[in-house]
């Protein structure tokens, strides 16, 4: 017997991060971060995603199940975090999975190319596909796709725009000093 209308849905939390200029959502599931929005932009951004791609969800708004994340959000963006200890409950293909896992071994304050993520996978010739991958990033910020550039050294296309792309690289460079 198949019982498909008494299983429970499956429940998203979420909450706003709002510290210094930052203003962005985060969501999660008991398993872990599975979203992290763009600076500056309306909650139907992140509402819009999880529907999406996490269909049949129940989205509660909840401070306190977030606060591990929020944490370790606010003390990156103090310059006071390198390295997220937070879980990650990744939803995705396993090649998009491998990018993400790559992207968590540039080092904080250092970039990458797409060729580098390609061959850092040993997929030399997948580039596009890294790219792909990499725009597909539920996580902004902790899984650092931000650290990914061009070829020639150049921004390329963040989902959170060049200019968080770029605030996050100079966050990086200053602190990386001290």
């Amino acid at each position: 017997m198949n019982n498909h209308n008494t299983a429970t849905k499956p429940i998203i939390y979420w909450a706003r991060i709002e510290h210094d200029q930052w203003q962005f959502y985060l969501a999660a599931t008991p398993e872990g971060l599975c979203y992290i929005g763009s600076q500056g932009q309306p909650y139907d951004e992140m509402e819009v995603w999880l529907h999406a791609r996490r269909p049949g969800s129940t989205i509660i708004h909840d401070e306190h199940q977030l606060q591990p994340y929020i944490e370790e959000m606010i003390q990156y963006l103090s310059g006071e975090r390198q390295q997220f200890m937070i879980r990650h409950d990744f939803q995705g293909t396993s090649f998009q999975i491998q990018v993400w896992q790559a992207l968590l071994q540039i080092p904080y304050g250092a970039t990458w190319s797409y060729s580098d993520i390609a061959q850092h996978i040993g997929r030399p010739a997948a580039v596009r596909a890294v790219g792909a991958a990499i725009g597909a990033n539920p996580f902004l910020i902790t899984i650092p796709c931000h650290r990914v550039i061009g070829k020639s050294g150049a921004l390329t296309g963040y989902r959170g725009g060049l200019n968080m792309k770029t605030t996050l690289l100079d966050l990086e460079k200053r602190k990386e000093v001290l």
